[in-house]
């Protein structure tokens, strides 16, 4: 199954919420492939209430700021609502740093009695960890501590766990989190380096050309050759 994805901060502040929706999920219909139209990265539940009518499939409310106890309630009220629509909502606990840019977000380890209180209370259906990844790592490398993951997956039922922050990831560590039990990977930083540093080679190749439409064709196969990496990598 595909998913495109909007995070919150990002294309929807450009376009907003519902003009991203019905443009992804009319994407979406005219496809052969399988796909969820995610919205990201929510910290406010009125942005996933706007939401719910404007194509999207899936959602993550995520309180991974707050206190346990509010994330669990806030969460919980975000999953009841999606599913009452047949929709999906996924969650976070811990918090998964940022490797610059976005100070205000903790980095915090995920607790393995924490995961088994919020999977039970909330009712999600995907479950985002913090294990040693990081959003946005442009540079080296994270470490991933697979014992934790270990005591995660013992105290989880059924829900599909993700990461956040693969890029930053060493391949066979990916390899082994996928073969150990994690359902989803968020790719989004690979996929951006590669359209911006394409468009600055692009750039200085064709310094006479001006009309977007120009580059951006040019950018698709330095793009999907990352994604392709990816799915077979992982798929």
């Amino acid at each position: 199954m595909g998913i495109i994805k909007n995070s919150c901060g990002t294309i929807i502040d450009y376009m907003g919420i519902k003009e991203a929706g019905l443009l992804f999920s009319t994407m979406a219909e005219n496809t052969e492939a399988s796909i969820v139209v995610h919205l990201d990265h929510t910290y406010e539940e009125s942005q996933i209430e706007k939401a719910l009518d404007c194509g999207y499939s899936s959602f993550m409310f995520d309180g991974s700021q707050l206190p346990l106890k509010e994330n669990i309630e806030r969460t919980k009220s975000m999953a009841d609502l999606v599913h009452k629509r047949g929709l999906s909502l996924e969650g976070e606990i811990g918090s998964v740093p940022y490797q610059e840019g976005r100070d205000h977000i903790k980095s915090l380890l995920s607790d393995p009695l924490e995961v088994a209180t919020f999977e039970k209370e909330t009712g999600i259906d995907a479950l985002a960890i913090s294990i040693g990844n990081i959003h946005r790592m442009s540079k080296g490398n994270c470490e991933i501590d697979f014992k934790r993951f270990e005591d995660i997956k013992n105290t989880v039922r059924n829900t599909p766990l993700v990461i956040h922050g693969t890029t930053g990831i060493k391949e066979k560590d990916l390899i082994r989190l996928k073969e150990e039990g994690i359902s989803k990977f968020n790719i989004g930083t690979d996929l951006r380096k590669a359209f911006g540093n394409s468009l600055r080679n692009l750039f200085n190749e064709y310094p006479e050309e001006y009309d977007r439409l120009f580059f951006l064709e040019k950018t698709i196969p330095h793009i999907k050759k990352v994604a392709i990496h990816y799915l077979k990598l992982l798929g």
